[in-house]
């Protein structure tokens, strides 16, 4: 019965079965007012649509039917990119954009705001669609399975059906931090990379060469071999196109402030360029039986019958499209931070991911490549000045008006000219070398995992490049931890801690303060406790002193001959006093766990071995939760005032290093030469 009872009280008592409890009763009462509110959250058009302003409607038709016009040139040039059919590119592109009606959160309402001023504070500034990065790390997975037989654009699909799950996953579950540890230098030196490597591997098609596979060394060799059989009107083409893009680029930045006509044309290059040369494209190959260079043959009747993705592929892909899920969902939400910034809204991360995973999910039924958010399109977007994501239907309806009716238009597009449009779209994504001069002046291992991104990227391919910096990030936060720096505060130290006058306060010469600055538990927790117990055995003797004689003395003379050589190295000469009190200063941190709990007993332990159990170990600073698990472990810790003693093997906590140290277990010594100066252990 005993027995029974004690069960019952521990389960009644016990802290993690109470939380449980607690957060429970919480779920439950929360639930039915959390459920609605979650379903609202996730259709935000349900909170924007009832106070849309008819006014805004003009801007929203020409915001739409601009990114309409911008999304066509570019879903086929990415779909090249991807190494599927060029038709495929525009099958991408017109879901998104109308499912981001319903869920996207780019300037999201505000509840303040008033219904008689019809007035919403955010706008859909962010365009979803085939993005260059995601289409190459596409690309190299269905270059890898091609080989077995599969369709391109079945390939495409499965990757963008495995996106599709795991954003869904991470939006619902709210798990979108696992995207920080990809740091800010790891995700410029990769877009850099993947930007020169789509640059050069478009540089064949550009010269008429055709697709050169492969990482930037293996296409710049390939293209090298080529050159003998280049198509020189080909080329003419496209460096024409090329010329063309960069001229009105050019144009909208110096004049397109003052004209709509050339802001139009600068901000639409890309389509113009497509139509322009199309254009001489029908004229020159209509009349021939073959085309004098090469064309897309672009052949759709419209969007494809939706089918369920091939599961044997999914399979093979899952792994794979880690990589490009990672991609799409850093660049998807770093745009929308920055239009989020700049237009002063704020962006729920959590729908973005969501909306991206229901996007792709859907997408991939119709044999679509995965989407994502994209810089370009999201800056015309803005500056055409769209009012809410009703423009999306505009947008939508121009890719499906292409799909069924301009397909014998597009048929004629020069493969040089998509070449040049893409190549033209990827050169602002290279980083300049003051950005990566830039983490070298801040961080070292910024730079170092900027340049293994760049690199192994560049050289390797993209999957490898994102993963081994990623893999070096995680590696360096473990190590940092592990390796964390306890302080040994002197006098001087506290003195300027606490504003003391000089002579005002003596630090007793048997004492020892140590501060803890960071988190507390496996990877550091034992090397913290030895390097303390260390730092004790250096600048105090033992208590009672060692007898060399004894035949209790230990064998080993390892850690004897170590101490002798630390104190030596610190100028210590004299007899060192014994150890009196032991302060640990706790203030800096804010977590401890298991590991720690049984490294502090050993430490508590060996320290009352070694002052022959007359030392006191005193804790300042204790957070609440750091303070719950060292009682849980049963450490009695006994808070006491700055007056007060007692001679007992409990852990004292005190408010302040200068409580703690107002009490002494013995007198103080007073050689001089006991001065500690400030280090780090």
């Amino acid at each position: 019965m005993k027995y029974l009872d004690k069960i019952k009280s521990e389960v009644k008592n016990d802290e993690n079965l109470i939380r449980a409890r607690q957060y429970t009763r919480q779920g439950i009462r929360a639930l039915p007012s959390a459920a609605g509110q979650y379903v609202i959250d996730k259709v935000p058009i349900i909170q924007w649509l009832p106070r849309y302003n008819p006014r805004w409607l003009i801007d929203d038709i020409i915001a739409g039917v601009t990114l309409g016009v911008l999304l066509v040139p570019q879903g086929l040039s990415y779909a090249k990119i991807a190494n599927i059919p060029v038709q495929f590119g525009l099958m991408a592109s017109w879901l998104p954009a109308l499912i981001y009606a319903f869920m996207g959160t780019s300037k999201g309402l505000m509840s303040s705001i008033r219904i008689d001023e019809a007035r919403l504070i955010d706008f859909a500034d962010l365009s979803t669609g085939p993005t260059s990065i995601v289409s190459l790390l596409t690309a190299e997975v269905v270059q890898d399975l091609q080989k077995e037989g599969f369709a391109p654009q079945a390939i495409a699909a499965a990757v963008a059906f495995m996106i599709g799950i795991y954003a869904f996953g991470l939006g619902m579950l709210k798990l979108g931090f696992l995207l920080d540890f990809v740091s800010a230098p790891v995700l410029s030196g990769f877009i850099s990379a993947a930007a020169i490597t789509i640059a050069v591997g478009q540089i064949g098609n550009l010269l008429g060469e055709g697709s050169i596979s492969g990482n930037v060394p293996m296409v710049m060799f390939g293209v090298y071999a080529k050159l003998p059989t280049a198509d020189i009107i080909a080329a003419a083409l496209g460096f024409s196109g090329l010329i063309l893009l960069f001229l009105l680029q050019f144009a909208g930045k110096k004049w397109g402030s003052k004209s709509k006509i050339i802001w139009f044309l600068s901000i639409g290059r890309a389509a113009f360029a497509l139509i322009l040369f199309t254009s001489i494209s029908f004229a020159v190959n209509k009349p021939r039986k073959d085309p004098l260079f090469s064309i897309v043959m672009f052949k759709s009747s419209g969007i494809v019958k939706p089918k369920l993705v091939n599961l044997q592929l999914v399979k093979k892909v899952a792994g794979r499209s880690i990589a490009p899920l990672i991609a799409a969902a850093l660049e998807h939400i770093s745009i929308g931070k920055a239009f989020a910034s700049k237009n002063g809204y704020v962006l729920d991360e959590s729908q973005e991911l969501t909306y991206l995973g229901v996007t792709n999910f859907f997408n991939s039924f119709f044999s679509a490549l995965g989407v994502g958010g994209a810089m370009s399109r999201t800056a015309v977007n803005s500056q055409s000045g769209v009012k809410s994501p009703l423009s999306g239907i505009l947008t939508s309806s121009i890719i499906i008006l292409s799909l069924y009716k301009l397909s014998p238009v597009l048929f004629w597009i020069p493969n040089a000219t998509l070449a040049a449009i893409i190549i033209a779209a990827v050169l602002p994504l290279i980083g300049p070398i003051s950005l990566f001069y830039g983490f070298w002046k801040t961080s070292f291992i910024d730079f170092v995992a900027s340049q293994l991104s760049f690199n192994f990227t560049l050289l390797v391919n993209t999957e490898t490049g994102i993963g081994i910096a990623v893999a070096f990030n995680i590696a360096y936060v473990l190590l940092r931890n592990a390796f964390s720096k306890t302080s040994v505060l002197s006098e001087d130290d506290l003195a300027r801690l606490y504003s003391w006058e000089a002579g005002v306060f003596a630090m007793p010469k048997d004492a020892k303060v140590f501060r803890f600055h960071s988190a507390i538990f496996f990877p550091n927790a034992r090397r913290l406790t030895t390097r303390i117990m260390d730092t004790i055995r250096i600048w105090h003797s033992p208590d009672p002193p060692e007898d060399r004689r004894s035949s209790k003395r230990v064998w080993s003379v390892a850690g004897e001959k170590r101490v002798a050589r630390l104190r030596q190295k610190a100028a210590i000469s004299y007899d060192p006093p014994c150890v009196g009190q032991v302060v640990l200063d706790f203030s800096e941190v804010n977590y401890i766990d298991t590991t720690a709990l049984l490294a502090f007993e050993e430490f508590r332990a060996e320290l009352q071995k070694f002052s022959g159990g007359q030392a006191q170990l005193k804790f300042v600073g204790l957070k609440d939760c750091v303070r719950s698990r060292f009682s849980r472990r049963g450490f009695q810790l006994i808070d006491i005032g700055a007056d007060f003693f007692v001679a007992d093997d409990c852990v004292f906590v005190y408010d302040s290093i200068s409580d703690a140290l107002k009490i002494s277990s013995r007198p103080s010594s007073m050689n001089k030469e006991a001065d500690v100066s400030s280090m780090e252990v």
